[in-house]
């Protein structure tokens, strides 16, 4: 699937494949589950982004809104992006735990690409989320992108 036009979260489910749209709405389910107070779910870049409004904190490099995480289902596969993964140790934590599961992660810096919801270690997002309150994400990015 190319970079989707929806609007919506709704019409983006939709226009998936009954197979994506249930590992999608799988790993959406854990990350809204876990999603720390004053963060949106929106379409952005062509996926539905969990964000922290710029009306929360507006000072981005890129004016655009922080985000804590990602969800798409792309050509070859489905991915999670998990962009307060990377700056700390939770890549390590994220691996161990899949390594407990016997799962072997296909990730980038903060992407993980996935087929079925199965293939993650759902627990330790959701811990990941959680771990990121709006504070935390704020305090990352102003350490990677000092003023």
């Amino acid at each position: 699937m190319a970079s989707s036009k929806a609007t919506t979260v709704a019409d983006y489910l939709d226009e998936l494949s009954p197979d994506r749209r249930a590992s999608i709405e799988a790993v959406r389910s854990v990350i809204l589950k876990h999603l720390p107070r004053r963060y949106v779910e929106v379409m952005n870049w062509g996926m539905i982004v969990y964000e922290l409004p710029l009306s929360a904190y507006p000072n981005t490099y890129n004016g655009q809104p922080l985000a804590v995480a990602g969800l798409a289902s792309q050509k070859r596969h489905c991915s999670v992006y998990l962009s307060c993964m990377y700056p700390d140790t939770r890549a390590k934590q994220l691996k161990n735990a899949a390594d407990a599961l016997g799962l072997k992660l296909d990730m980038g810096k903060s992407c993980i690409r996935f087929g079925k919801a199965s293939d993650l270690p759902l627990k330790a997002i959701g811990k990941i989320i959680a771990g990121t309150p709006p504070k935390t994400l704020i305090s990352q990015y102003e350490q990677a992108h000092p003023h």
